[in-house]
């Protein structure tokens, strides 16, 4: 069975007031992607269901497999999620 890994498409913005000390950027979640384990492991695969290299991109903390019953990306990322890789996991799951 083929494990799917959420990740991030990560932007830089700058903090908010008081926020990391010097002004420093945190990474602001753009679009939510799924991708599937690489053949064989448990590792993140290289690209996405939409075809993007997932080498830049950050594996968020959900994992599918430890909510039984709920979506692949975390509730509070509903409205980011890619639309390209949202259709395969319904196609595929």
């Amino acid at each position: 069975m083929m494990k799917i890994i959420t990740v991030y498409e990560l932007d830089k913005a700058p903090t908010a007031a008081g926020g990391a000390p010097g002004g420093e950027e945190a990474p602001v979640v753009r679009r939510v992607h799924a991708a599937p384990t690489a053949p064989g492991s448990s590792a993140l695969g290289p690209r996405t269901f939409c075809g993007k290299d997932t080498f830049a991109m950050e594996a968020a903390p959900w994992k599918p497999s430890e909510h039984p019953g709920s979506s692949w990306y975390p509730p509070e990322c509903a409205d980011r999620l890619c639309s390209t890789c949202e259709a395969a996991m319904e196609d595929e799951f």
